[in-house]
């Protein structure tokens, strides 16, 4: 009897223990949190919070390769998205995957020997977290709870929402996607899906093998899509495309608008590139765009000036573009063409290189993705599209040109310029159009114009000849002011120690820009300083891609002559600036220079100057800003707030000033948020404490920053003032100028007469469709107005309502907000007497 009531206990004792098993592995997989110290192991998972994706073990090929990855909940594991040992396959089912005490996560195997490790340290209480985006992240127990490692900085060969590939410039690490060496094994291929830069150009990404060859490259970004791939313009209301290009950074990803479908953008082993769709009604992966989707994506398929066409079979795809023919005819009749073409007729540059003298033209090739960057010499964002053709003609290395910048509509602004040879041209449909420079007919116009000179040479030889002397001092003068310019530069070399657009900027280089502060280059002049428009020096090693951009400099009167506070928002500008990644709608800052009593910033030149010179301009301006160009406008602004409070090194960062003279527009009607003098950042060193001097404008602060004397600056307070600046936008006219802006935006919006509110200037009104949209965009300035913070939304928010189009997503409900009078009467009680005039970098805009 004992021996049998000894084995029962023995049963129930095993089968407790296979219970807590279970339970712990239910518990597991229910999860998608792992805590310090503990592990998973084969057959166990963790889930995304709200389920989305799914990490485990899983075996895409032969059962005694196992790996460690992470997949889409609903696919099933052989769709990975990420793979943590693609190098190392476990060889059983033993595995497990351990957060160690140190914050390092291990994956071992069957013998404890270590298959892959994140190899991080110095974590208190670390966690690992599947994050719903698909990102596994180890976080620091600590305050704060900062992310020490995370899977989307080792992409596999799969790109998801939120994941980005391209290059961190400062420490030189390389984000990229890498094939898998065939469908069911996930080890390393031979295909790599990388952002270049080629020649100084704008980004693009191509497709490149294990010898560094190319093998697809998707066109040069135009700041919309890449101009190969234009059909991404078809499925932007489903996806935002993320390029960024600063200083620290030339990464591409791309994000979910809401209601877009589960998605991913993956490299295979056969060599093409794809970007899928979840089906939920088919359970299927639908395929939005693959490349190469053509012969004519093949890169340099056509060779040197040779441009594809796909449906063009009959001749093999290829020709010359228009002044070319064939390198080689009879390698070209038997399908050689890796030669390309060549000019039939020389250009002519005008003899010294100059436009006026040239008969040179260009011809129109639409509808093409631009040819590669590999020759190309000059790209300039800053100036229009006919000054890019007259910067083409005026030298003789420049053999085509195109727009840069595509954003604004139109033919677009920027100038991009080619000089021999034009590479992996190809028309397609949606593409851009390339200006490219031809000759005229040696027979032709140039024959004649030279017989018409001899003949007024024969004519009129004395007065030739006066020319010809006067032409002679002409030279003299400019090879004097040519050798005094070299000399000036050469003195910006030995004084220039910095190697970034960032970095300090030689006084004497500034001083050549502006003309020496030339009071023809004003551009704008306030109490404490003056704004001048600038054009640095071409051909200058220190400048990099700067070279010959034109520029604004904010030069602040003699630093011995200023309050200290002027000089505290200078120094402030200069660090939040350079703290920032840089955002195609936060202003760009280039350089500063800080020698002797000179406080100088230098920023990207924005061409249509502030936001405020239109909405309260005269008539005719605030006629340019019709509905779409203003929707476009208020949704750039709120970009570009809401990269300010997420995107800043140093913490989240207060604008504290936004209003409409602190947006600027740059050729394309592109908004961007500039005058970061008082902002401030929510990440203060130790022992650091926030000011109580209330810093603003009245009209644009919150009630609960004014009322509480400045002392309590939030996020929402540039809620606040973004939806003043909304409404304003909207309205032409400012918040305060007769009845509060804000209180009769809210009586049109519940009377639904919200067409009232719109500037009368505004033409053609607003179709139907656009109404919703209209309406929309006054509820989303209500709910950013409201008088309590909390009853605002945040930023991200504030995007995403103003983004979408969806019928179905319900907004809240305003509440009456704060009459305007009862805000003026609260600042005008706080102690605002030294505010009583606008903030520096108001007067000097």
């Amino acid at each position: 009897m004992r021996s049998h009531h000894g084995y029962n206990y023995h049963l129930l004792l095993l089968s407790l223990l296979i219970s807590l098993a279970t339970f712990t592995a239910v518990q597991v997989a229910g999860s998608d949190i792992l805590n310090q110290g503990s592990n998973i192991t084969d057959g166990e998972t963790l889930v995304s919070a709200n389920g989305t994706f799914t990490l485990g073990f899983f075996a895409p090929g032969a059962p005694t390769r196992r790996y460690l990855g992470i997949w889409l909940t609903v696919t099933n594991s052989s769709d990975a998205v990420w793979v943590a040992n693609r190098d190392h396959p476990l060889v059983d089912a033993s595995g497990v995957l351990v957060l160690r005490d140190t914050g390092s996560l291990a994956l071992l195997d069957g013998k404890t020997q270590t298959a892959w490790s994140s190899n991080t340290v110095g974590a208190v209480s670390p966690t690992l977290q599947l994050l719903e985006s698909g990102n596994l992240v180890v976080r620091d127990g600590r305050s704060g709870g900062g992310i020490l490692w995370q899977s989307f900085d080792h992409p596999t060969n799969t790109l998801v929402p939120g994941m980005k590939i391209g290059r961190n410039l400062w420490t030189d690490t390389e984000w990229y996607l890498q094939s898998w060496k065939s469908a069911n094994d996930p080890s390393p291929g031979t295909l790599r899906y990388v952002v270049v830069t080629r020649g100084g150009g704008p980004p693009q990404i191509a497709m490149v093998d294990s010898s560094g060859a190319t093998r697809f490259r998707t066109g040069v970004w135009n700041g919309l899509w890449f101009s190969g791939i234009p059909e991404m313009a078809s499925y932007a209301n489903e996806f935002a495309y993320q390029m960024t290009v600063s200083p620290g950074e030339v990464t591409y990803g791309y994000a979910a608008r809401p209601g877009a479908p589960l998605s991913r953008l993956v490299l295979n082993d056969s060599g093409v590139v794809e970007r899928l769709g979840w089906d939920p009604g088919s359970r299927a992966w639908n395929n939005f765009f693959q490349g190469p989707r053509d012969v004519c994506d093949k890169y340099d398929m056509c060779g040197p000036s040779g441009v594809c066409n796909a449906s063009a079979a009959a001749t093999s795809f290829c020709s010359c573009v228009v002044g070319f023919s064939p390198v080689s005819q009879t390698a070209w009749s038997m399908r050689g063409r890796s030669s390309g073409c060549r000019r039939n007729v020389p250009l002519d540059c005008g003899g010294d290189g100059e436009s006026a003298g040239s008969t040179d033209w260009f011809a129109v090739l639409p509808g093409v993705k631009l040819p590669d960057m590999v020759d190309s010499w000059s790209l300039d964002t800053s100036v229009t599209l006919d000054e890019c053709r007259a910067r083409c003609l005026a030298n003789c290395s420049c053999v085509a040109y195109a727009a840069a910048d595509i954003r604004g509509g139109g033919d677009g602004t920027g100038c991009l310029m080619w000089a021999e040879n034009l590479i992996d041209l190809r028309y397609v449909d949606g593409g851009q159009t390339l200006y490219l420079r031809q000759a005229r007919p040696v027979s032709g116009p140039r024959k004649w114009g030279k017989m018409k000179h001899m003949a007024v040479f024969l004519a009129a030889g004395l007065i030739l000849g006066s020319i010809a002397l006067l032409s002679l001092v002409f030279f003299v003068v400019r090879a004097a002011r040519i050798r005094r310019r070299n000399l000036m530069i050469r003195i910006a070399e030995a004084v220039q120690t910095a190697n970034s657009p960032v970095d300090p900027i030689a006084l004497d280089v500034v001083k050549t820009a502006t003309r020496n502060f030339s009071r023809r280059n004003v551009v704008g002049e306030g109490t404490y300083g003056i704004v001048y428009e600038g054009k640095l020096p071409r051909g200058h090693p220190l400048l990099h891609g700067l070279s010959g951009r034109t520029i604004a400099v904010k030069r602040l009167k003699p630093i011995s002559d200023l309050p200290e506070a002027i000089v505290s928002y200078f120094t402030r500008e200069k660090q939040v600036m350079s703290g920032l990644q840089q955002h195609q709608n936060v202003i760009r800052l280039l350089a500063y220079c800080e020698e002797g009593r000179e406080r100088i910033l230098v920023y990207e030149y924005m061409h249509r100057r502030s936001l405020d010179a239109y909405i309260f301009g005269k008539p005719k301006d605030r006629a340019l800003l019709n509905w779409q160009r203003r929707l476009q406008i208020i949704q750039g602004i709120a970009e570009g707030v809401k990269h300010l409070h997420e995107g800043g090194s140093a913490g989240n960062v207060i604008h504290r000033d936004l209003k409409p003279a602190n947006v600027l527009l740059d050729g394309g009607w592109q908004a961007k948020v500039a005058d970061f003098g008082t902002a401030k950042q929510l990440q203060l060193p130790a022992g650091a404490t926030g000011t109580r001097t209330i810093i603003g404008t009245p009209g644009y602060m919150a009630p609960e920053y004014v009322q509480s004397d400045g002392g309590e600056t939030t996020l929402k307070c540039d809620v606040y003032s973004f939806g003043v600046t909304l409404l304003e936008t909207l309205g032409g006219r400012r918040n305060w100028e007769r009845q509060s802006l804000v209180s009769e935006a809210w009586r049109l919006w519940a009377e639904r007469s919200i067409t009232v509110l719109l500037d009368s200037e505004v033409a053609p009104a607003p179709a139907k469709p656009e109404l919703r949209q209209l309406g929309r965009c006054i509820h989303v300035g209500l709910l950013c107005v409201q008088e309590k913070p909390g009853n605002r939304p945040s930023m991200s928010e504030v995007v995403e309502m103003l983004s979408s189009t969806s019928t179905q997503q319900q907004l809240v409900e305003p509440r009456v907000p704060m009459v305007g009078s009862r805000i003026l009467a609260m600042f005008l009680e706080a102690d605002a007497a030294d505010l009583s005039r606008p903030t520096v970098y108001e007067t000097m805009a």
